[in-house]
């Protein structure tokens, strides 16, 4: 494999990791709609190490009554990082 087939493969990798880890946090975001089924409480908890780290970079935005907008950024940034690769593939793809 030549050095022009290794970007193009290492951002089509990063996008679908990142796709990946969207719908983690989406059925991470879900789950916590319905607190009282015990079943989730497995779920959650592998979920919760696995997205906390990145939800709480977006912590500093205060909830507004009792909705937290602070997911709702994360996920903006995840969108706009993976716009951004898909946008930059075909400049990586010419070296």
């Amino acid at each position: 494999m030549n050095n022009s087939a290794i970007a193009p493969l290492l951002i089509a990798s990063l996008t679908n990791f990142l796709n990946l880890y969207l719908v983690i946090i989406f059925v991470r975001l879900l789950l916590t709609w319905f607190p009282n089924i015990d079943w989730m409480q497995q779920i959650v908890g592998f979920l919760s190490p696995v997205t906390d780290p990145y939800l709480n970079l977006f912590r500093f935005v205060p909830p507004i009554g009792s909705i937290d907008l602070s997911p709702i950024i994360a996920i903006f940034a995840l969108q706009f990082a993976m716009n951004a690769l898909t946008t930059l593939a075909p400049a990586f793809s010419s070296y």
